[in-house]
């Protein structure tokens, strides 16, 4: 009866360390954190990655000039940008200032895909190419710190 109580008690015990385990390693932290819904009226970054081989470069310039350019600088809360190039990774980093999250938010999707389908139709233009050669690998947001 003893051994059994012994080992009922060691059970128990390797129980109690393994959750003990589980809650410190849980990300405490991240359960209080906000939504970043919650900074409508912040400055916000929009992040986009794109690939862009190199034969190709001079035409995703060329149709940022003319597509993109033009259009987001007649939204409202648009700062502006910056273009930027990885010639080894061959991809595109644009970050894109806003005012804030809600005037960029507010800029109607069917309206980027309007002003997207320009762009694309310019590249594939400049390129002699059926199909956007720039692959979108990663879109998001910044907050501005302090």
């Amino acid at each position: 009866m003893n051994l059994n109580l012994q080992r009922k008690f060691q059970r128990f015990f390797l129980i109690l360390v393994c959750l003990g385990v589980l809650v410190s390693q849980s990300d405490i932290p991240n359960l209080k954190a906000l939504p970043m819904d919650n900074y409508q009226g912040e400055m916000v970054i929009e992040e986009l990655r794109l690939k862009v081989p190199a034969f190709a470069k001079a035409a995703w310039l060329n149709a940022e000039k003319e597509i993109w350019d033009p259009w987001l600088s007649s939204k409202d809360g648009f700062l502006g940008r910056q273009l930027f190039w990885d010639k080894e990774k061959e991809e595109a980093l644009i970050l894109v200032n806003w005012k804030s999250k809600k005037l960029w938010k507010s800029i109607p999707m069917s309206e980027v895909n309007i002003v997207q389908g320009k762009f694309e139709d310019n590249v594939k233009n400049a390129l002699n190419v059926s199909k956007n050669p720039f692959e979108l690998i990663y879109e998001g947001e910044l907050d501005k710190q302090g």
